[in-house]
């Protein structure tokens, strides 16, 4: 059974969205602020965080680089800012998706069923988007059931970006991950290597493709 905990100030809010997840047959922990989240972080096990931006003491922005620095944890922002600068400053933060009050209840239970899954590839290592499979364990590639072999760095970057569809990695983020904190080139590395995988897997094989997000990074989209 999922666990999330549900981070706001709002009590009602808490309520409301406590009360659709367990309807889904999800089990859900709240917190006032994210001093207490931070404490329940580190006393449960929990699968994913539906966390508020504006509250008193340590905001969502904070938690949410907190729990970054902990981990993969998964994080659905759910706040009443719907400017695109919020966005786009949750996403760098690290954040996993984002949704603006007031929202449909369906809608919500969507998106936590979506980040789950994403999140349970992660933890098991394997992860396959349109026709392309990758095992970090073995480090093979699979593209329509035939081998194809890639550089480390490719590899780590590909598995980066098939680990999250549809979300918006940025440079930085892809950088920390890949080449660890103490690289010392710059963010054209990344781009070089971005080029390659587009090179090795074309979108009519490999069913998807990696879209450039002007000003943020990279998102691998599957296509339909």
């Amino acid at each position: 059974m999922a666990v999330v905990l549900v981070v706001d100030d709002e009590e009602h809010i808490r309520e409301l969205v406590a009360h659709y997840l367990r309807r889904q047959g999800m089990a859900t922990l709240e917190a006032e602020n994210g001093v207490q989240a931070l404490g329940i972080l580190n006393a449960h096990r929990i699968d994913l965080v539906v966390l508020d931006i504006m509250m008193p003491g340590m905001d969502g922005w904070e938690l949410c680089t907190e729990i970054r620095r902990g981990g993969s944890l998964p994080v659905l922002m759910l706040t009443a800012k719907g400017e695109t600068m919020q966005k786009v400053r949750g996403l760098r933060l690290g954040a996993d998706d984002y949704m603006v009050k007031p929202f449909e209840p369906e809608e919500l239970i969507a998106r936590v069923q979506a980040l789950l899954r994403r999140y349970r590839i992660v933890t098991e290592q394997v992860v396959q988007v349109g026709q392309v499979s990758l095992d970090a364990k073995e480090r093979m590639v699979t593209c329509r059931s035939l081998s194809v072999s890639l550089p480390p760095k490719e590899f780590d970057l590909l598995f980066k970006l098939m680990s999250y569809p549809g979300r918006t990695l940025s440079r930085d983020e892809l950088i920390e991950s890949v080449w660890g904190y103490d690289f010392d080139g710059d963010e054209r590395t990344v781009d070089v290597h971005i080029k390659r995988l587009r090179d090795k897997f074309p979108e009519d094989l490999s069913a998807w493709r990696v879209v450039t997000v002007r000003g943020l990074g990279y998102r691998l989209e599957e296509l339909s």
